[in-house]
């Protein structure tokens, strides 16, 4: 006869699983993807080494489950802002800030996830997130270029310069560190007028959904 989990041993290994995740996530928030390793994450969610393989095998399959716990949380704040927008460009711009917001108070973090030179088997579990951004951004770009109010570009190359803008230009290690709000405030702004700018909406009408639109924090934001 099977062995048949009672729902008490599958709320713990459940439990045990989240506080493997939160470990990771909180060393990849404080050193990057670099500080992912498996004794440092044991340590940091009080368990053996060994109880971290029994649940993932390899880093790879750490950061994998990772990056998918990241790109559920992060999509669902673009979407929720998004779709909380009366319009298409003031969902895009929602979007935009959104996803610049939540990426400059977590600078570390969202480098790693998205940026951060790592083994090509690490990249390979990452592009994911970097998949479903482009998406979910692309689908914003083409609500507004469908409706002639914004130039006609592709929405999906256009999606993918304005990561690596942001990459580039918020979280990268070209960018001073900062954790003053007005300075992340003014440049999450400046991203998203660059942004709405660079789709050809006009600068008048990009400024006023820029001044319009709420900057959103995580609620781990510093």
């Amino acid at each position: 006869m099977a062995y048949r989990r009672t729902p008490n041993v599958s709320r713990k290994m459940a439990a045990r699983q989240r506080a493997i995740l939160d470990a990771a996530r909180a060393l990849a928030s404080e050193g990057g993807m670099a500080a992912v390793q498996m004794a440092p994450v044991a340590t940091r969610a009080g368990i053996a080494a060994g109880t971290v393989y029994r649940y993932f095998p390899a880093k790879s399959d750490l950061v994998a489950a990772m990056v998918a716990a990241h790109t559920e949380v992060e999509l669902a704040a673009i979407r929720d802002a998004a779709d909380a927008a009366p319009g298409p460009l003031s969902a895009l711009a929602a979007a935009l800030t959104t996803f610049a917001a939540r990426a400059t108070t977590r600078r570390l973090l969202s480098f790693a996830i998205l940026a951060e030179p790592v083994e090509p088997e690490i990249d390979a579990v990452r592009q994911g997130f970097r998949q479903a951004l482009a998406a979910e951004l692309a689908q914003r770009i083409d609500a507004g270029v469908s409706r002639s109010l914004l130039a006609s570009v592709d929405p999906q190359f256009a999606a993918a310069i304005l990561i690596g803008a942001a990459v580039e230009g918020l979280i990268g290690p070209l960018v001073p560190p900062s954790d003053d709000l007005a300075a992340i405030r003014t440049s999450v702004q400046t991203f998203t007028l660059f942004s709405l700018r660079g789709l050809g909406m006009l600068d008048a009408r990009a400024r006023g959904l820029v001044v319009q639109t709420a900057l959103p924090l995580p609620d781990d934001a510093a």
